[in-house]
């Protein structure tokens, strides 16, 4: 027995009921094509992922069941997974409904939920038990929920909703015993670096383990603002990798479609001496469907060349940024974005995102589906044309500005292809100055008052830009990176000001790396840029002290690769600032332990009294289990005790080692 099946990648978007369908009808349609009889659908895709706490909406409910009623015609002739929330007894359930010939079958409901990092599941699920069965009464009829298998004309499917086949005790090792032939996998799971490894190992061993064909499919794209997907689809059978489609797509949704060989997979598992199948367990839903014969196929593995190469993590970062930017301005209906660039490495960064981003979904997309996606009325002729409407960037100067940096920003501009302005700010800077001097009866000095005179040259940058972002209905990014935030390194009303604040989750010390590699060789399928070495010569500084002072950040702060090592130990890490301080001083020998001692101190009082920053910083992309951000993976009080007891014990034991030393 030989079927076709299919994982579909689709960009939804949480409540966005006819775009969701739409995506949904065109999958069906796509696998139809491709002579799919069976296809597996995202997690939660009718309703959208990212809802939150509108699933516990009774309106939502009723409006996701009356959309998989308007779904199922599409599905004559097919077998079709689709993800809704449910309510049985007095709780919601995480559902996958199985829908053949334009009926439904059942739903399967979800055991594990993610609860840790960026999911918040266990607010608004309840995790079914396992071995459970039940019905649910609807408008409809009843129909079974729960712990379920289906036989369809003696082909027996089961499933693993996403986190379910991330726990070690996953459902497949029951639906194993219970001679399941297919599992189907319908995920919401967030992009993070190097995970798609992790999904591959858990897809490949199950269908050895399970001796079962395995079909993946996630979810894609920037769906609710600041998680990520990749739009991964990966389908197995009996340990053997069969399809592993592209990731990062820019289109609407995307098939995977793989020929599975189920007695092939029956008898290998006859074969295993440790093999017993649950001789007891029958299929609670049986219905006769109609494979179709399929000739012979032979699929190879889809791997794009970047995947496995040695610029993997450039290259996802490159391709996640590029999505999620391009997504969350065509989702929140922006006519491009406003950026203020310095010249500097984090607003430069942006930029050449920006540009990549543009290039690759025409390149992509084409002209005509890039013009109706992005917004109405588009009608762009060449990405150039694109680019320069799309990114409008604004070098702001006052007296503490270089000429280094200006002619960066220009220079920068012009190669990404933006609209570039300059604006002269020192006015309104010491406009300002002059008026609170005037107030307070004396005059303001570097010595005495450095925080405030830097911090209101930052602030003034902000009004002229969000005005230019009104006029043009844009959207303003801030340019603040997770180093510093972490110490709270930014101006709050100032350079933190924006909409969306795309880089606040990747530390500086990387950003820099990256930069680099876009200058000197860039992402696989566009190239570098490399007019970037105008900003790579340069030291990262805010430039708000008196050029004659030779502000830099790292001088201001500590060096970044440092900075990254303590947050890393003491925010992901969980550690004290002696566990940082110990581990720092076997990494980083040639600083002295007076000098590593500061900069611990430094980091964790820095933390604890910026986390009020972070609380107000704009939205971030996730991109991996160190981000920052309190509303979506760490959380930190805004008032605490700021670590003194720690602090104490860490000075004694630094003037202990300083002791032995001498």
């Amino acid at each position: 027995m030989r079927v076709r099946v299919a994982a579909a990648a689709l960009n939804q978007t949480p409540l966005d009921w006819d775009n969701n369908l739409h995506n949904i009808r065109g999958a069906i349609r796509q696998a139809r094509a491709q002579s799919a009889s069976l296809l597996c659908l995202p997690e939660l895709c009718i309703t959208g992922y990212g809802c939150e706490d509108a699933f516990l909406s009774p309106s939502v409910q009723r409006t996701a069941w009356d959309a998989l009623q308007e779904v199922l015609p599409d599905t004559q002739g097919m077998v079709v997974s689709l993800g809704l929330p449910l309510m049985v007894r007095k709780a919601v359930y995480n559902c996958a409904a199985l829908v053949a010939d334009g009926r439904i079958l059942g739903f399967v409901a979800k055991m594990n939920l993610a609860g840790d990092g960026i999911h918040y599941e266990p607010r608004w699920f309840k995790a079914w038990p396992a071995g459970i069965k039940n019905h649910v009464v609807t408008p409809q009829g009843e129909f079974p929920v729960g712990d379920l298998i289906f036989e369809l004309s003696g082909l027996r499917i089961g499933f693993e909703i996403c986190e379910d086949a991330w726990v070690a005790s996953r459902p497949g090792a029951s639906l194993a015993g219970r001679a399941v032939d297919i599992i189907l996998n319908p995920s919401a799971s967030h992009f993070a670096f190097r995970k798609q490894a992790v999904r591959e190992r858990f897809v490949l061993e199950g269908s050895r383990a399970f001796g079962v064909g395995y079909v993946y499919a996630n979810l894609l794209g920037n769906e609710a603002g600041r998680a990520l997907y990749d739009g991964s689809t990966i389908i197995a059978s009996g340990g053997q990798l069969i399809a592993n489609g592209a990731r990062f797509r820019f289109g609407p949704g995307m098939i995977t479609t793989a020929t599975l060989d189920i007695q092939q997979n029956r008898m290998g598992q006859a074969r295993l001496f440790s093999y017993r199948p649950n001789l007891q367990e029958e299929a609670e839903v049986r219905h006769a469907f109609g494979f179709p014969p399929l000739p012979p196929t032979l699929e190879e593995p889809e791997h794009e060349g970047w995947e496995h190469g040695p610029h993997q993590k450039e290259e996802e970062f490159t391709r996640a940024q590029r999505l999620a930017l391009w997504d969350y301005m065509r989702k929140s209906r922006s006519r491009g974005f406003v950026l203020s660039l310095s010249g500097g490495a984090d607003s430069s960064a942006i930029a050449c995102l920006i540009h990549y981003m543009v290039i690759s979904a025409w390149n992509e997309l084409g002209p005509e589906q890039f013009n109706q996606i992005l917004w109405p009325g588009c009608r762009f002729e060449s990405p150039e044309q694109a680019m320069k409407e799309i990114l409008t960037t604004v070098y702001q100067a006052t007296r503490n500005s270089g000429e280094v940096t200006r002619q960066a920003a220009a220079i920068l501009s012009e190669a990404v292809g933006g609209q570039h302005y300059e604006f002269d700010v020192d006015a309104m800077v010491e406009g300002y100055k002059g008026m609170v001097e005037g107030a307070i009866g004396r005059s303001l000095e570097w010595q005495r008052d450095d925080i405030a005179l830097q911090n209101i040259q930052a602030r003034v940058r902000a009004p002229g830009v969000w005005m230019l972002a009104n006029l043009r209905g844009a959207l303003l990014l801030s340019t603040s990176n997770r180093s510093e935030a972490a110490v709270g390194y930014a101006t709050m009303d100032g350079d933190t000001s924006g909409g969306l604040s795309p880089i606040a989750g990747i530390d500086k010390n990387y950003l820099r790396h990256w930069l680099r590699w876009v200058e000197a060789q860039g992402p696989e399928d566009l190239g570098p840029i490399p007019a970037v070495r105008v900003v790579n010569q340069q030291q990262p500084t805010a430039e708000l002290r008196p050029p004659e002072s030779k502000q830099t950040d790292e001088d201001d702060l500590m060096p970044y690769d440092l900075l990254d090592a303590v947050e890393k130990a003491a925010i992901r890490d969980k550690q004290s600032p002696l566990e940082c301080y110990q581990q720092l001083h076997l990494r980083f020998p040639h600083y002295t332990p007076r000098q590593l001692c500061t900069w611990v101190e430094r980091f964790f009082q820095l933390f604890c009294r910026n986390q009020w920053k972070r609380e107000r910083y704009a939205p971030s992309f996730h991109l991996d289990d160190e981000n920052l951000d309190p509303k979506s993976w760490c959380r930190f009080p805004i008032l605490s005790g700021s670590y003194a007891r720690e602090l104490k014990e860490l000075r004694h034991q630094v003037q202990t080692d300083v002791k032995e030393l001498w």
